[in-house]
């Protein structure tokens, strides 16, 4: 008798993974399928659905005739996809629109208008979350107001892991973790406010029955079974937000648990056991049922620096091939060389706009300090120290909410730089345990698919079971007086340059 698999689908910006896991959590399998974000405009950043699915399929297919994993050996698929998508499909399935993607801010006009229309503090009480133009809820109301004859033929609005479910099921469903994205979603019940609705003038039609992120949604349709290769019949789980399947994996399930993000976005999550909400943070449910989780998000993450790697790394990626390592390895030994503070060098990684806490779809990515002196490695450490510094700002925030987090649990690439886990933990003052950072977001999804389908009796048996601590950090309180002349620095330089920002850097449609 042959090994028993769970699948998980990680729908993220820059590719999808493909991981098959053991009961263990440990890993069978494991590929990639990259696809395009398209910047058609300042301030739009969209993708094509259906190049997620496809992407996937491929993945999924070649992986199990690499490893030879049957189609009955899948117990069960779980997906989780990145936030606030809008994703039109009619009545046959067929994508109407590219989906503006996390960072797409296309519709600050919108926000302004209809928070001044409604009252910033009226939806924030139902929603929880402030309305930002990153959000799904303005998004459609771009669709309504830009492609009219496109609108009228919307059937559902998915959202990322929904649409993969979609085109394996034949299904429209909406999992809890990933309601936060629309404004007439309560948070407070986890159920869709049809006042809200009205006001915002989104019809309820579009709009999924809600389940909870581990339920049993559908299994593999003939047609889905013929384009991935599984099994038809093969149980589906809604599954969730990826951040929330990472908070799972990581193996955050109790109130004040905390994992930070590393992926191409950055950020944390904090578990909590009762509603917690702040209009300068994000809340979401967890994956796990009767929890919220107090978010972090912040556009800068990993994505910084592979940003960095593509417009600087030239050099290393010619060399990688005779010295065995990789450019961003070889940016990562660059840094270490600089000492803590970046020699006055700070960074603001406002990429693409800012996300939490201030909200603005006008704010730049800024060095400050440079001079003759300086190198590129210098650019280098003061980008991760600014992806540090704007996960510092987020717990702030929190801990004034009163969280109370005591350590965070890093997943996503970055957790892999030793040098940037060190850098975190020094910066934020807490201590950082390393899960499998790799495959935490998959494992999550995995395990809801599990815990779905009785292959874990429980949420914590699952955890207890997959989840292994690889390395800790500890804070080095060595370089806390220059990290917080730095930090200090990161603070000023957004509010003396928001205006600026505002006036001479803001989208255009």
């Amino acid at each position: 008798m042959g090994e028993t698999y769970l699948l998980g689908i990680d729908i993220g910006t820059s590719g999808c993974k493909i991981v098959f896991f053991r009961k263990d959590g440990t890993v069978a399998a494991s590929g990639t399928g990259s696809y395009q974000v398209f910047y058609p405009h300042p301030g739009w950043a969209e993708q094509n659905p259906d190049d997620w699915y496809f992407a996937s399929c491929r993945v999924i297919r070649d992986l199990m005739k690499e490893k030879n994993i049957l189609p009955s050996e899948v117990a069960g698929v779980g997906i989780d996809g990145q936030s606030w998508s809008a994703i039109p499909i009619d009545k046959e399935g067929n994508v109407l629109a590219p989906t503006p993607i996390w960072m797409d801010t296309r519709a600050a006009d919108i926000c302004k208008r209809e928070n001044d229309r409604i009252g910033r503090d009226r939806i924030f009480e139902v929603a929880g979350n402030s309305l930002q133009p990153t959000y799904t809820t303005p998004k459609i109301l771009w669709f309504k107001e830009t492609q009219p004859e496109m609108y009228r033929k919307i059937y559902k609005i998915l959202q990322s892991n929904s649409f993969i479910a979609y085109r394996l099921t034949g299904i429209c469903s909406q999992d809890i973790s990933q309601g936060y994205g629309l404004h007439c979603f309560n948070a407070r019940t986890g159920k869709w406010d049809p006042e809200m609705c009205r006001l915002f003038g989104i019809p309820e039609d579009f709009l999924s029955e809600i389940h909870p992120c581990h339920e049993r949604i559908g299994s593999v349709t003939e047609k889905a079974s013929r384009e991935t290769g599984l099994l038809a019949g093969t149980p589906v789980a809604a599954g969730g937000l990826d951040a929330c399947c990472g908070t799972l994996g990581a193996g955050v399930l109790s109130e004040g648990e905390t994992q930070e993000q590393g992926g191409q976005a950055g950020g944390m999550s904090i578990c909590c056991e009762t509603y917690t909400a702040d209009p300068r943070l994000v809340l979401s449910y967890h994956v796990v049922p009767d929890r919220w989780l107090l978010q972090g998000a912040t556009v800068g993450g990993g994505g910084v620096m592979r940003w960095m790697e593509k417009q600087f790394g030239d050099y290393e990626r010619e060399i990688s091939g005779t010295c065995g390592k990789s450019s961003l390895t070889q940016f990562n030994e660059e840094a270490e060389k600089i000492s803590a503070g970046s020699d006055g060098v700070v960074f603001l990684p406002y990429m693409s706009g800012e996300r939490s806490p201030v909200w603005d779809p006008d704010a730049k990515g800024v060095f400050y300090g440079l001079d003759y002196s300086k190198t590129k490695a210098h650019l280098i450490r003061a980008s991760m120290e600014g992806v540090a510094f704007a996960l510092r700002h987020n717990l702030e925030i929190a801990e004034q909410d009163g969280a109370k987090v005591k350590e965070l649990r890093a997943m996503g690439g970055s957790a892999n730089s030793v040098l940037w886990t060190q850098i975190k933990s020094d910066i934020t003052g807490k201590p950082i345990t390393v899960p499998s950072s790799d495959t935490a977001t998959t494992l999550g999804a995995a395990i809801l698919a599990g815990v779905g389908i009785g292959f874990y009796d429980s949420f914590e048996e699952a955890v207890a079971l997959t989840v292994q601590t690889k390395r800790r950090h500890e804070p080095d309180l060595s370089k806390k007086d220059i990290y917080e002349r730095n930090y200090r620095i990161y603070r000023e330089l957004y509010e003396n340059l928001k205006d600026v920002m505002k006036k001479n850097g803001g989208n255009q449609s």
